[in-house]
């Protein structure tokens, strides 16, 4: 074998190296992701990459405010799940997303939930103002949806003054049920998926009323350097396996 063949044979190598990283690195996406939707994203992934090997879904979840804040300062997202469309909205006007590119996928609900062995009961909202209910777990209202979903819900029921002074403050829905959970709250307000992934250690009072809709929308970042694959992946979230699974954790079709 002469100089000018071997040359050739390493060259050969070397752009087929760098075709196949490329084309590992074009199935690569970034999800951002509602703190609600852990548990069924990271399944929904799992199974994403086995129907598409090439395809590699990096997870990022936490308050839907947080996680836009995140993509407002340039991080490298290419898809955005929110739990409210009031964070989608903003989102939208700051021109990180396209109302073209934007959808609902998913309902929830919004629960009042206790520590496993309180000896509370509530059966409406106007209980929480009761002289033994000291500490009341809601998201923050300025970044997390489920604390604005709450604060909605008891200014609705003219109670916000009366329990304002009683609520902590979380970082995410997870952190609030993790504390109704640990039982430092006397209670907490959470989406229904949130509740059922811990029925062990929580209890649901009731379902709180609201008068509107917990939907969920989604969306590709403009900045993204594969739409293709988070079109793919959006895709993906409505076909009947991942609907199943969605529903599994107990979410809602739009």
């Amino acid at each position: 074998m002469n100089n000018n063949t071997l040359r050739l044979i390493l060259a050969t190598a070397l752009l087929l190296l760098i075709a196949l990283t490329s084309a590992a690195k074009a199935g690569d996406i970034t999800v951002s992701a509602a703190a609600s939707l852990t548990n069924a994203f990271k399944e929904i992934a799992q199974n994403y990459q086995a129907q598409y090997p090439n395809a590699k879904v990096a997870l990022n979840f936490g308050a839907s405010g947080a996680l836009l804040q995140q993509i407002a300062k340039g991080a490298p997202v290419d898809v955005f799940a929110s739990a409210d469309q009031e964070t989608m909205g903003a989102a939208e006007k700051q021109g990180l997303v396209a109302n073209m590119d934007r959808h609902n996928f998913v309902k929830n609900t919004l629960v009042l939930i206790l520590p496993k062995d309180s000896q509370f009961s509530p059966k409406r909202l106007q209980d929480l103002t009761q002289a033994q209910v000291k500490r009341i777990a809601i998201g923050n209202p300025a970044s997390v949806p489920v604390g604005r979903y709450t604060v909605h819900a008891l200014t609705s029921a003219r109670l916000w003054p009366a329990l304002e002074s009683k609520t902590i403050n979380t970082q995410n829905v997870r952190q609030s049920l993790d504390y109704v959970a640990r039982g430092e709250v006397d209670a907490g307000f959470v989406y229904a998926t949130d509740a059922a992934i811990m029925n062990d250690k929580v209890t649901v009072a009731f379902e709180v009323p609201l008068d509107v809709a917990i939907s969920y929308p989604i969306a590709i970042i403009k900045d993204s350097k594969n739409k293709e694959e988070a079109m793919r992946f959006i895709r993906f979230l409505a076909s009947t396996q991942t609907q199943a699974i969605l529903s599994k954790y107990g979410f809602q079709k739009p």
